[in-house]
């Protein structure tokens, strides 16, 4: 967790056990400590690569769904126009790059790209 960003760690340790010198403790202690963090906290979601808490990403969700259920019963839900703005993709800058899903027609292309990414991989100097 300290090589990822030791300052969240310090932060989480400061902000949920009020101990400000991480140096100090134990090993051991640290590291159940550590263990310990919530998931919301500030290393646990750097490390998930989750910027925002998952209650916020949730109350998001609802909200965007609650102004969906509320455009499909107006006008212009039933013109299909002005839909509403997605709370959670302004939130999170909408889909990843690295969310891509790939598909294949069968196992041979699949094993021919995997070839191709192994043969990339190996012939990188």
């Amino acid at each position: 967790m300290l090589a990822t960003d030791e300052d969240a760690v310090i932060c989480d340790f400061a902000e949920t056990y009020h101990v400000l010198d991480i140096g100090a403790l134990d090993l051991r202690l640290a590291a159940t400590l550590a263990a310990g963090l919530a998931p919301d906290s500030r290393i646990k979601r750097k490390m998930s690569r989750t910027e925002l808490p998952v209650n916020t990403l949730l109350l998001a969700l609802a909200a965007d769904n609650l102004a969906m259920l509320r455009w499909f019963n107006s006008a212009d839900g039933q013109k299909n126009v002005n839909r509403p703005a997605s709370v959670l993709e302004a939130l999170t800058g909408g889909a990843r790059k690295d969310d891509t899903v790939m598909t294949f027609v069968n196992a041979d292309s699949f094993e021919a790209y995997r070839a191709k990414l192994i043969e990339g991989i190996n012939h990188v100097d």
